[in-house]
């Protein structure tokens, strides 16, 4: 007589300490899963919603730079298998150490919140935002035409300008971002170091131009990278010549 699997399964969490766990989410504010702790089904939850806190940034929700490289990575690969569009911005919050010593850490953390926020509710639900550092984020745009790509750039710098944060006295605190964008190069093998490094440069080129600004890459069909060049070769990168 066969014995289905859902009835096969037993679980004896007498050996588990499982206070732990449960006190993280509720530190996360997030409640703890229904049902008996028991239960493979309890287990089960409590599993997937830790891993969901552990692919998330602590402070502001967002996806954390671990899960945002995880997914810029299967962008990159589908980018170069399909041959299309995908913009990554790089965005960094203006003079923010001077927020901080202005106004304090909670100011600067309430600040990083609203960016936070604010690119969330400003890009498609398909999109992937996360914060990847102190005061910088990442957003992965996939599908996206180089049409599409200024216009997209121009209203996150705009939106996060017109997002101040209310101080304690009732003034608002305005803040503004810098703004670095590179398409992957498509039907290209590339990896998601080189894209960042594509997008940075730009955001650095923003804030070298006096900051609150869009930089984005000329064209969708960047230049290709020597790396670039040598894994579409066969790992042959070629030769200047003499």
């Amino acid at each position: 007589m066969e014995v289905s699997n859902a009835a096969a399964v037993t679980c004896d969490v007498s050996p588990l300490r499982l206070d732990s766990a449960l006190a993280l989410l509720r530190q996360a504010g997030q409640a703890v899963p229904p049902g008996d702790p028991a239960s493979p089904a309890f287990l089960q939850s409590l599993i997937d919603q830790l891993v969901d806190l552990s692919s998330r940034d602590a402070l502001t929700g967002l996806a954390n730079r671990r899960s945002f490289a995880l997914a810029l990575a299967r962008e990159v690969d589908r980018v170069a298998r399909s041959g299309e569009p995908a913009l990554l911005l790089m965005i960094d919050i203006d003079h923010f150490k001077l927020v901080n010593d202005r106004h304090g850490h909670a100011i600067g953390d309430a600040v990083i919140r609203n960016v936070g926020q604010v690119l969330s509710e400003t890009v498609r639900p398909m999109d992937l935002v996360a914060r990847i550092g102190g005061e910088e984020y990442a957003v992965l745009l996939p599908n996206c035409p180089p049409a599409f790509g200024p216009q997209v750039a121009a209203r996150v710098r705009q939106r996060v300008a017109r997002a101040g944060v209310v101080l304690p006295g009732g003034s608002e605190l305005a803040v503004t971002c810098s703004v670095g964008g590179a398409f992957a190069p498509q039907w290209v093998r590339s990896t998601p170091d080189l894209w960042m490094q594509r997008a940075d440069l730009q955001l650095y080129r923003a804030k070298a131009e006096g900051r609150d600004r869009v930089c984005l890459e000329h064209t969708a069909a960047s230049d290709v990278s020597l790396q670039e060049r040598a894994m579409l070769l066969g790992g042959h990168a070629p030769q200047d010549s003499e």
